[in-house]
């Protein structure tokens, strides 16, 4: 088989890209992965992954604050942007979701997703409830990072849509997510 007149991109790209943010246990990764499989053409991008390509030199953010840390933060959002692009080109929803607490992480984001509009939804659960997911789960963290939850109100107040997911089931949060952004999920759901 040859490649020589095969095109990645469609002729019809998608309606743009999703962005799910929160603390860590609000559910980001759970709901985007229902969220893209509504779809009949989607990606998830969970872009904690993208920072585990990192072999050697990772170093994932601390409460006591690591510049090092911070640049691998946006390296791994810019990447996430550029998976983004890429997949509305050709055709695919992405959904990414990543821990975003401050508006300028938020800004980069919405700079360098450029393949279309960028639909922001924040999971905003409490930090209550997102530390009892956390230890729930199977990937438990060690650190309460629950304190982001003050920051992410403090800077995102206003900023995309909001869900207080906290009693809800991952399929009623993808029924709000889809309601409140207006994008429209594939007919075979």
């Amino acid at each position: 088989m040859t490649f020589e007149n095969v095109t990645v991109d469609s002729p019809v790209p998608a309606p743009g890209a999703l962005l799910l943010v929160g603390i860590p246990g609000s559910g980001k990764s759970t709901v985007a992965a229902a969220l893209a499989a509504r779809f009949e053409r989607s990606a998830h991008i969970e872009v904690d992954h993208l920072q585990e390509l990192i072999v050697q030199g990772c170093h994932w953010p601390t409460p006591d604050g690591d510049p090092e840390a911070d640049r691998q933060i946006l390296l791994r959002a810019r990447n996430g942007c550029l998976l983004a692009d890429s997949f509305v080109a050709a055709g695919f929803l992405p959904v990414l979701d990543d821990v975003v607490v401050r508006r300028s992480h938020l800004d980069f984001y919405r700079a360098h997703v450029t393949a279309g509009p960028l639909h922001v939804v924040v999971l905003a659960p409490g930090p209550d409830k997102a530390w009892e997911r956390n230890n729930a789960r199977h990937k438990k963290l060690t650190t309460n990072w629950a304190f982001l939850d003050e920051a992410m109100r403090e800077e995102l107040t206003g900023e995309g849509v909001w869900i207080d997911n906290a009693d809800q089931t991952v399929e009623e949060t993808v029924d709000a997510v889809l309601a409140a952004t207006g994008l429209r999920r594939s007919p075979r759901s």
